[in-house]
């Protein structure tokens, strides 16, 4: 095994997945920290450098945004919360996840949520 996918081996993981996954990492050394899954386990491929994220989405022949977890993840940073909790993290990190999400959306051709909008 070479050693980027020694380290990606190594890596701490939350719920089965990297820090990358997460749109809020309060401490990349703790994954108690770390908020908002919303990618697949596929991460772990773009990771190795086995998908080109920088192609746009019709010439990729995959992505690693977990689509079915995205409303939820933006749900969690509106002032309502996903079924009634807000994200508990500084309103700076809520505005740079909300970024973060907002440009999934649109490198996927898909609308920003009113939520996503209403924050940046």
């Amino acid at each position: 095994m070479n050693k980027a996918k020694e380290a990606i081996v190594k890596e701490k993981t939350k719920e089965g997945l990297p820090k990358e996954a997460f749109a809020i990492v309060g401490d990349p050394e703790d994954p108690e920290t770390w908020k908002l899954p919303h990618h697949t386990k596929a991460i772990f491929r773009y990771l190795q450098g086995r998908i080109d994220l920088e192609k746009p989405v019709l010439e990729r022949s995959e992505g690693t945004v977990d689509w079915d977890r995205m409303p939820a993840a933006v749900a969690a940073l509106s002032r309502d919360g996903y079924r009634g909790e807000r994200v508990q993290a500084p309103e700076e990190d809520i505005i740079k996840a909300a970024r973060h999400l907002a440009r999934h959306y649109e490198k996927a051709g898909k609308s920003v949520p009113d939520t996503l909008g209403a924050l940046i």
